[in-house]
């Protein structure tokens, strides 16, 4: 029996092994659609045909034409120039959010392991709250309260993601403080803001960087649900959660109008999360001229113990 389940354990690892295997090719494959995501989104004024917002009567619910490549809506606004609309939309709140999120969350959770003490108690138990409920929750009580509108959701979105990445700096600080290179930086004088930017930073950014990689999927597709509740992008803006709206009553005439935006929204976050797993799994500390950054440090460390053990050496001889 327990040789079976050793002989079970064993086929286990070794699919797992072959699944990262597999999963380790993901991000060249992955990154073409978030790439191209991140291009239409920058370029889209460039792209769209027409103004997403210019409404043409005589042209409603029109096919596929040269004139329109995908179609017309309701109201006679050309479908691709709004997927693609919704695209720098959902690109800008996105890159807004994250970099806000990790700029608060990096700040706290920081702040919370490199002072310790009733400080970090304090901080932590404010984390935890913010944790103890789905951001999605959060960012809808918030807008309640903030009312709706796209910076009430900027803002909502926000206050609802930032305490996962206080949760990981803080727990990368209190590791890298343990570490025998920064005592050895301590030893040579070095200041705190020193030892924090210089030794503890690289490490903490490193690793919230692969989460908010996974992250931003799952922020387009709460930007698109907000805005499909009504609480976020307002009409006639062009949104891909807006636009699923407005073509639900026509799902049956011209599905296309809800097709189209929702594919482009399945394909983004669907690709943005396999990047982030992928980049997960091969999470390995980045080389800086030949050696990884803590390999390098503690090389330093060394060298410096070394070096000071044979200045006592001199001074006694």
């Amino acid at each position: 029996m327990r040789i079976r389940e050793c002989a079970g354990r064993g086929e286990h690892e070794a699919m797992n092994d072959s699944a990262i295997k597999d999963i380790k090719g993901w991000p060249w494959l992955v990154l073409l659609p978030v790439i191209g995501f991140v291009l239409v989104g920058i370029f889209a004024p460039i792209i769209m045909p027409y103004d997403p917002s210019a409404q043409d009567y005589s042209a409603t619910l029109e096919g596929v034409s040269w004139s329109h490549w995908l179609g017309t809506d309701y109201l006679g606004r050309d479908v691709l120039s709004r997927i693609v609309g919704g695209a720098r939309i959902s690109l800008v709140a996105m890159v807004i959010v994250l970099v806000a999120a990790l700029a608060i969350g990096v700040t706290i959770g920081s702040f919370a392991g490199y002072v310790g003490g009733r400080v970090e108690l304090v901080l932590i138990s404010l984390i935890d709250i913010a944790l103890a409920l789905p951001s999605l929750v959060i960012a809808l009580a918030l807008i309640g309260i903030l009312g709706t509108g796209y910076w009430s959701m900027i803002t909502a979105l926000t206050l609802a993601w930032w305490a996962n990445y206080a949760r990981i700096s803080r727990a990368v600080v209190t590791a890298e403080l343990q570490q025998p290179y920064i005592e050895a930086a301590r030893v040579m004088g070095a200041g705190h803001l020193w030892i924090f930017v210089r030794h503890i930073l690289p490490h903490v950014l490193a690793l919230v960087v692969v989460y908010a990689s996974a992250d931003a999927g799952a922020l387009v597709l709460a930007i698109a649900t907000l805005s499909f509740l009504g609480l976020g992008v307002a009409p006639p803006t062009p949104e891909w959660g807006q636009m699923l709206v407005d073509g639900m009553s026509y799902i049956e005439e011209v599905p296309r109008l809800v097709v189209l935006p929702g594919l482009a929204l399945t394909l983004v976050v669907v690709s943005f999360n396999l990047l982030g797993e992928a980049f997960a799994l091969q999470k390995v500390p980045r080389p800086v001229r030949g050696r990884t950054l803590r390999k390098r440090k503690l090389a330093r460390a060394r060298e410096e113990t070394e070096r000071n053990a044979v200045e006592t050496g001199t001074t006694s001889a």
